[in-house]
C-alpha cells in the first residue's frame, strides 16, 4: 500500500470547492452535466486523498490498529452483537447552532417594528391601487393567479418543502424546529406524509382543519378554497409555542410518487404546490441518495419552478448513510439527473448533509456536514431578515406578470376587431377562434414583444390563453386605452409607475433603513446575491 506524506495530505475542511466561471460557456449552461462531472472529478480526488489521509494518520498514532479503510473492507460484527445503538437510537445533535445562527434570542426583526409595518401598508397601497385593477379588469385570476390578500402581504416569510418521498422533508423540519417526540410530523421509509401541512407560530400545540385554515380571513390561505374539497381535507395546520416559528412558516408537502397519476390524489397536486411556490420566499427540494431518478412528476415540478431559481435550494439528505467513496458519485449524479430540469447560467445553491437530529454516522464528512448546515441556516436567516425586500420582490413579480398578460390579451382584441370586418356577417365567432388557435398567424406575441419592457422570457405559453378565452370571450374585454378616467389616470401608466417608480423608492427606503446597500433588487429581493446563494462553505 503507498505512503502518503503529510505535506500530499488534503483534509476535506480545507477543500476549496471549485468556483463557477461567470463566463457563459458554449453549450448554453453552467449548469451542464459535463461541466458539473468535471467539476467533481477533481474533487472526488482530493477527497479520496483525504481519506487515505486519515488512514495514514491513524496508522501512525496507533501502530497495529486497522485503517477506517482497511475496517471498511474486514467483515463486520453484526450490530446486535457489537451492542452499537442503531441511527434511529442514536443520541440527538446539538442544536445549539440553530438557535444562535436563527438570533432566536431576539425579538422581532433588526428593523423596527413600526417601520415594518409601515412599509407593509405602503406596499398594500401600492399593490391595491395601481396593480390590482388592471388585473382585475383583464381576468388575470382567470390565469390561475388568485389577487394577493392582505393577510399574504402581512404573512411571515414561507418555506416550501418539496421532494420525493421518504427523503427527509418531514424529520428535517422536525429537526430544525426541534418538535417533541409526541409532536413530531409523522415520517418513515414508505410513504407517510399525504398531506399540505402548514407549521406555525401558535400560543400552545394544536391542529387546525384546512377548511378553518381557508375561511380565516387574517390568515394567508383563502385562495387555496378554489381547489375544492378534495384538497381542503388534504390540508391543515399544526400550531407550536416555538421561537423558530414566531419568525418563519414551513409547509411540509406530499412526497412526489412517480408510478401514481396524478388525478388519483383527489386534487390538482402540481397546481397547488405552484399555489405554494408562488408565495414561498424559500423552496428546499430535498432528494433522498437512493431516490435520483426523474420521472414526469418531478420533471413537472422543476417546470412550475422555473423562473424561481434565486428561490430554490436543493438539499442532498441522508448523505452520511453512504459510503466515503460513493459520495461524490451520488453528487454528481444528481447534478447529472437534473441538468436538464434547471438549464440557468447559476444553478441553485446544493446541500450536503443529514438533516436530522440524530448523530452523523460517517465521522469522515463531519465537519463539511456541520458546515453545510449552518450554511443553510444563514441562508434562512437571510430570507427572515429580508422579508421586507422579498415582498416588494414578489410584489413587483406579479405587476409586470399582470402588465404582460393585459398587453397580450389586448393585442387579441385589437386583432379581433381589425379582422372582424373582413369576415361574412355571423361569422366573427369563426375569426375569434381562428385568433385563439392560431396567435402566431396574427404576430400576436412578437407584437407584444417589440414593446418596452417586455422580455421574451416573461411571456407566458401562447396555449394557456386558449384555455383563458374559453372562459372569457375576447369581445369581453375592453382594450387598454377604454381604461383611462380623469381622476385616476389609465390603468396601463398606473402600473408601470408602480414597476418603474413607486416599488424601487420603497425598497431604496428599507435598504437606508436596514444599512444595505446594493444587495438587493426589485426583481429578486435579497435573494440573488452571491453570498446568498453559490458560495461552498
Amino acid at each position: 500500500m503507498a505512503t502518503y506524506s503529510e505535506d500530499r495530505c488534503f483534509c476535506l475542511a480545507q477543500v476549496e470547492w471549485p468556483k463557477r466561471r461567470q463566463k457563459r460557456l458554449s453549450c448554453g449552461s453552467l449548469f451542464h452535466p459535463t461541466l458539473a462531472l468535471l467539476i467533481w472529478v477533481g474533487t472526488l480526488a482530493l477527497l479520496t486523498s483525504s481519506v487515505h489521509c486519515k488512514d495514514a494518520a491513524q496508522q501512525k498514532a496507533t501502530p497495529g490498529k486497522p485503517s477506517q479503510t482497511q475496517a471498511h473492507k474486514q467483515p463486520s460484527t453484526p450490530p446486535d452483537k457489537q451492542g452499537a445503538a442503531s441511527p434511529t437510537d442514536a443520541p440527538s445533535r446539538n442544536r445549539d447552532h440553530i438557535f444562535d445562527l436563527l438570533n432566536l434570542d431576539r425579538e422581532g426583526l433588526l428593523l423596527d417594528a413600526g417601520f415594518v409595518k409601515e412599509s407593509i401598508e405602503k406596499m398594500k397601497k401600492i399593490y391595491h391601487q395601481s396593480i390590482e385593477p388592471m388585473a382585475e379588469a383583464y381576468k388575470f385570476e382567470t390565469m390561475g393567479h388568485p389577487s394577493l390578500s392582505d393577510g399574504e402581504l402581512d404573512a411571515k416569510p414561507l418555506v416550501l418543502f418539496l421532494g420525493p418521498w421518504s427523503a427527509g422533508k418531514s424529520s428535517m423540519i422536525n429537526y430544525l424546529v426541534g418538535l417533541e417526540k409526541e409532536q413530531k410530523l409523522p415520517t418513515g421509509a414508505e410513504p407517510v406524509t399525504a398531506d399540505f401541512t402548514v407549521i406555525m407560530h401558535g400560543s400552545q400545540y394544536r391542529s387546525v382543519e384546512g377548511l378553518v385554515l381557508a375561511t380565516d380571513g387574517k390568515r394567508s390561505f383563502g385562495s387555496l378554497e378554489r381547489f375544492g374539497n378534495g384538497f381542503l381535507e388534504r390540508f391543515y395546520g399544526l400550531e407550536y409555542p416555538h421561537k423558530m416559528l414566531q419568525k418563519v412558516t414551513l409547509v411540509d408537502t406530499p412526497g412526489i410518487i412517480e408510478n401514481r397519476k396524478q388525478q388519483e390524489r383527489g386534487y390538482p397536486f402540481n397546481e397547488v404546490c405552484e399555489w405554494f411556490m408562488d408565495r414561498a420566499d424559500l423552496i428546499f427540494v430535498v432528494f433522498d441518495p437512493t431516490k435520483l431518478d426523474v420521472g414526469t412528476e418531478l420533471e413537472s415540478t422543476f417546470k412550475r419552478l422555473k423562473g424561481r431559481e434565486s428561490q430554490i435550494r436543493i438539499i442532498l439528505n441522508k448523505a452520511d448513510s453512504i459510503a466515503p467513496h460513493e459520495l461524490m458519485r451520488v453528487y454528481g449524479a444528481l447534478f447529472w439527473n437534473l441538468a436538464p430540469l434547471i438549464n440557468v447560467t447559476e444553478p441553485p445553491r446544493v446541500y450536503v448533509g443529514s438533516f436530522w437530529e440524530k448523530q452523523f454516522q460517517l465521522e469522515t464528512y463531519k465537519e463539511l456536514f456541520l458546515s453545510e448546515e449552518k450554511s443553510l441556516l444563514i441562508d434562512l436567516n437571510n430570507v427572515i431578515e429580508n422579508q421586507l425586500h422579498n415582498k416588494i420582490a414578489t410584489i413587483r413579480r406579479r405587476a409586470k406578470e399582470i402588465r404582460t398578460h393585459a398587453l397580450i390579451v389586448n393585442e387579441y382584441l385589437k386583432k379581433f376587431h381589425r379582422n372582424k370586418p373582413m369576415a361574412l356577417i355571423g361569422n366573427a365567432e369563426d375569426t375569434m377562434r381562428d385568433i385563439v388557435q392560431n396567435p402566431g398567424k396574427y404576430n400576436i406575441f412578437k407584437t407584444v414583444l417589440a414593446q418596452a419592457n417586455v422580455s421574451k422570457y416573461d411571456l407566458p405559453d401562447p396555449e394557456e390563453f386558449k384555455t383563458f378565452f374559453a372562459i372569457s370571450p375576447i369581445d369581453s374585454f375592453r382594450p387598454l386605452e377604454n381604461h383611462c378616467s380623469f381622476f385616476s389616470g389609465c390603468l396601463l401608466d398606473r402600473i408601470e409607475q408602480a414597476i418603474s417608480t413607486d416599488l424601487p423608492k420603497l425598497l431604496e427606503a428599507i435598504q437606508k433603513e436596514s444599512g444595505l446597500t446594493g444587495e438587493c433588487s426589485t426583481e429578486g429581493g435579497c435573494m440573488q446575491t452571491k453570498k446568498n446563494m453559490y458560495n461552498k462553505p
